[in-house]
C-alpha cells in the first residue's frame, strides 16, 4: 500500500498552524495512510493528531553525517510513499528531495512557484496563503488550510488548575527565546498591576517552560506547574483552551492560543508583522510597535479593557 509524507519539523507555533492543512490533505487521501516526519518535540503531540497516521522522529543530524542520512533514508523507504508534502520548506528538506526521496508527486514551495516567480516573492505572503496556493498547485482542495483548528491537541487540566485557584483566569506568556530577545515585551508586570485593580475576578496566571521557572518568579502572577515540572504540549495547550483572556509576546504558545479558537492579544515589535504569520483571528488580535520598549502597560490595557470588562 502506498502512503503519504508530509514534513515539518517545527517550531510550536508552525505546528498549530499547520492543523487546517492537515485535515486538507486528509480529506485529499482518505485512502492512504498519511505519516508526518518531525522531531522529538512533536512526536508525541502530532501522535494525537486525528488526521494524520503515525509520527516519524527525524533528529536532524548535520548533514554530512552520512551514516544518520543512509539511516533515515531506510526508515522512509520502508513505507512506499508516493507523495511528499514538505510544509518545512527548508534548504535541509530541499537536500531530502534531491537526495534521500527521489519522489515525483513532491509539493513545496518551490514547485508551486509560477513561471518566472522567484521563493523570496512568494516567501513575502502569509503563511496559510502560501499553504494554500501549495495545495491547489497539488490537487487538493483547502477548505480548512485557512482556518486553523488547534483543538485536537487538548486534554483536560482541571485537576491542574483547581490545585491553585477555582475562578476566571487570564494567561499571560511574556516569555521568549534567549536569542529572540527583540520579541519581548518588559512591561508584564505593570500590565498585571492594572488588571488586578481594575477586576478583581480574574486570577493572572503564568505557565513557564523549562528554562523559565526562575524568571516566571518575577512575574506577579501564579506560576502553573504539574507536580513541579512545566506542562507538556498537549497539557498547555488545556490550559490555554480553559483560559478566559491570553496576552502574550510572539511565541509559540500565542499561536496556539489564536489556533484554538481562544480570546487574546499579541505583541508585536518590527521583527514581522501579524498579518505574515497568519496570527489573527476574529477572538486573537494583535497590537503591532515598531518600538515594542516604548510600549505602554497603559495602552496595552486601553486595548484589552472592553474585552475583560465583557468577560466579566
Amino acid at each position: 500500500m502506498s502512503n503519504i509524507l508530509i514534513i515539518k519539523h517545527g517550531s510550536l507555533g508552525d505546528i498549530a498552524q499547520i492543523s487546517g492543512v492537515l485535515r486538507d490533505i486528509r480529506e485529499a487521501h482518505k485512502d492512504k495512510k498519511i505519516f508526518i516526519l518531525t522531531t522529538i518535540h512533536y512526536v508525541e503531540l502530532l501522535s494525537r493528531c486525528p488526521y494524520l497516521d503515525g509520527a516519524l522522529m527525524d533528529k536532524r543530524l548535520p548533514r554530512w553525517n552520512l551514516f544518520y542520512l543512509l539511516k533515515l533514508r531506510r526508515m522512509l523507504n520502508k513505507f512506499n510513499f508516493t507523495h511528499v508534502y514538505d510544509l518545512q520548506n527548508s534548504s535541509r528538506t530541499s537536500f531530502y528531495r534531491k537526495y534521500l526521496l527521489k519522489i515525483k508527486n513532491w509539493s513545496s514551495s518551490e514547485t508551486a512557484l509560477q513561471k518566472g516567480e522567484k521563493k523570496k516573492d512568494f516567501d513575502n505572503e502569509s503563511v496559510l496563503e502560501r499553504f494554500k496556493v501549495q495545495l491547489n498547485i497539488s490537487n487538493v482542495n483547502t477548505k480548512y488550510t485557512l482556518k486553523p483548528d488547534f483543538t485536537w491537541s487538548c486534554i483536560k487540566v482541571d485537576k491542574i488548575v483547581n490545585k491553585y485557584f477555582g475562578k476566571k483566569f487570564i494567561l499571560i506568556f511574556p516569555f521568549c527565546s534567549p536569542q529572540l530577545s527583540h520579541k519581548k515585551w518588559l512591561y508584564f508586570n505593570d500590565l498585571i498591576k492594572i488588571i488586578k485593580s481594575k477586576h478583581t475576578n480574574f486570577e493572572i496566571v503564568v505557565a513557564p517552560g523549562p528554562n523559565e521557572i526562575e524568571e516566571a518568579k518575577k512575574i506577579n502572577s501564579t506560576t502553573i506547574l504539574n507536580n513541579g515540572v512545566p506542562l507538556n504540549i498537549i497539557e498547555l495547550a488545556g490550559l490555554i483552551n480553559e483560559s478566559s483572556y491570553i496576552i502574550a509576546n510572539d511565541t509559540g504558545p500565542a499561536h496556539m492560543a489564536a489556533h484554538l479558537g481562544r480570546k487574546g492579544i499579541v505583541l508585536f515589535g518590527p521583527h514581522t508583522t501579524a498579518k505574515k504569520v497568519s496570527i489573527e483571528t476574529d477572538n486573537f488580535r494583535a497590537i503591532s510597535v515598531n518600538n515594542l520598549n516604548e510600549l505602554s502597560a497603559e495602552k496595552v490595557y486601553l486595548e484589552i479593557k472592553d474585552k475583560l470588562e465583557l468577560i466579566n
